[in-house]
């Protein structure tokens, strides 16, 4: 985006993933050994880092994007999208021995739920050393963001950077994987969503595993509820902001769409409670359209 809503464009240093989505939409999703025939083939750019890059730059952020493709023609595409979108990609690193990201889609049922499988590419080639060596971006940066389809090694030295240069570090622990108490403590803000936030703490209960995850060092805690919408947890307690309610026809992306917005959100400067209702509307907005960066609405689409 060349412009943006903000008096000035929050400035956000995005770590992640980068991914070709395969995505096949069937009437169902498909129990396990068993093949559906008749289902609709599409392909979309995506990965949960790329994803949140280009919503955050919809948004009206100046995006930084920090990660790694291959040579072949999944990364060149990959990075002329980004490029379409201005995200500065002066770190986007290109592996020459290793393939791009790949991601595998089923969409199926009324819901549109989905099921998701990611190869190994060199998006998992991300080190701590690539992180050191683009400390200067820190101290440039209102927000620094990134996800957990890069290696736990990598997001952890993110997390000392940020705090280091005295920036806030908004992490989307996804896909779920138990994290380790020092990085949780570096955290500003955590956008789990319900399955995410159980796994982390092992209460199924949203507003307790919050609660457990302020008491595990969070400064504050965003879980995504889906259509419900999603659930503030800090230090003054638990409250639930309501989704807008559509008819889904893609929900592939709507939690990156979230996470982009509400980074762009905090980087403005924009109080919490202001910044959820436009990151939920603009993620409801996203589910009603097909592919995960296609879909994302741009700041002059969201209310």
């Amino acid at each position: 985006m060349s412009k943006s809503p903000f008096p000035r464009r929050p400035r956000i240093l995005l770590f992640g993933s980068s991914n070709t989505d395969l995505v096949l939409s069937c009437q169902r999703l498909p129990q396990p050994g068993e093949t559906l025939l008749g289902g609709e083939f599409q392909r979309h750019h995506g990965g949960k880092g790329a994803n949140q890059a280009v919503a955050a730059a919809r948004a009206g952020a100046a995006v930084v994007f920090v990660g790694a493709r291959g040579s072949d023609d999944f990364g060149r595409a990959t990075a002329a999208a980004l490029r379409r979108e201005k995200i500065n990609l002066r770190h986007f690193r290109i592996h020459p021995h290793l393939p791009s990201g790949i991601a595998l889609i089923l969409l199926g049922g009324a819901s549109r739920e989905n099921l998701i499988a990611v190869a190994r590419s060199a998006n998992d080639s991300l080190t701590p050393k690539m992180v050191q060596a683009v400390r200067s971006e820190f101290s440039c940066a209102d927000v620094v963001v990134a996800q957990l389809e890069i290696p736990l090694a990598a997001v952890r030295e993110i997390a000392r950077q940020a705090r280091a240069a005295d920036v806030p570090f908004l992490l989307n622990p996804a896909p779920a994987r138990t994290l380790p108490p020092a990085l949780l403590r570096q955290v500003h803000t955590l956008t789990p969503n319900e399955h995410e936030a159980a796994l982390l703490t092992g209460e199924s209960d949203p507003a307790r595993a919050g609660a457990a995850l302020l008491r595990a060092g969070c400064h504050q805690m965003v879980i995504t509820l889906g259509a419900r919408g999603a659930l503030l947890v800090d230090a003054d307690g638990a409250k639930i902001f309501p989704a807008p309610k559509v008819r889904p026809v893609d929900t592939v992306g709507a939690g990156d769409c979230f996470t982009g917005w509400l980074a762009t959100g905090l980087g403005a400067g924009l109080p919490i409670g202001e910044a959820i209702p436009r990151a939920l509307r603009a993620a409801s907005l996203s589910v009603t359209r097909a592919g995960a960066q296609a879909s994302l609405p741009t700041w002059r689409e969201v209310p």
